[in-house]
């Protein structure tokens, strides 16, 4: 690479501006230890803003679903989760090919099994987690936070809370659900870590 980008500085000067601005797309490439055509860092940050927007906009997002993303240098977004409406699948694939910089969408999105009694785990999942008094403050939000994700019968708790001990309830309300064979407790905690912690 830096053989051919010093054999193109090299040229005459009068070669076309064309030559000139594709050594200086190399040259800051080489810099930035990018390939050529990699965006950077900062078109990567709003395409993430973007992507999250448009994902919880949709309109049959909801508590049922996992729905999580990558955003590649090269344009690439991979779509990543669970969503238990076939039709969310292409709705977000949909919505997210749309936004500037997107060069590609790899939907990866797992579309659950049909089921009559994960159904009955979900809605009862759902009301032992937001019916508890703790937690219940997380029901408030347009998307709340906690997604319970059921497949076959095991249970999986994906988003985020604030403490730790929201998390633990979490976990116990949703093992004490009858008919739910597992439960994997994913759910990541906001809270900063104390001054205490960071001293050990």
């Amino acid at each position: 690479m830096k053989k051919s980008l010093l054999a193109v500085l090299a040229l005459p000067l009068i070669l076309s501006m064309t030559i000139f601005s594709m050594a200086a797309l190399a040259s800051a490439a080489v810099q930035d230890n990018q390939p050529a055509g990699a965006l950077n860092q900062k078109s990567i940050d709003r395409i993430y803003k973007e992507v999250r927007h448009e994902l919880v906009m949709l309109p049959y997002y909801g508590v049922f679903d996992n729905l999580a993303y990558k955003v590649d240098p090269d344009g690439t977004v991979t779509l990543l989760g669970q969503v238990a409406r076939p039709t969310l699948k292409s709705d977000a694939e949909n919505a997210v090919k749309r936004i500037e910089g997107v060069e590609k969408v790899v939907n990866n999105l797992e579309v659950l099994p049909t089921s009559g009694n994960d159904d009955q785990i979900r809605r009862a999942t759902y009301r032992a987690i937001y019916g508890n008094s703790v937690l219940s403050q997380y029901q408030l939000r347009a998307v709340p936070p906690i997604h319970i994700i059921v497949k076959n019968g095991h249970v999986t708790l994906e988003g985020a809370v604030a403490r730790q001990m929201d998390k633990q309830i979490a976990g116990m309300q949703a093992n004490g659900v009858h008919g739910a064979f597992s439960v994997t407790n994913n759910l990541v905690v906001d809270e900063p870590e104390k001054k205490d912690d960071k001293k050990k």
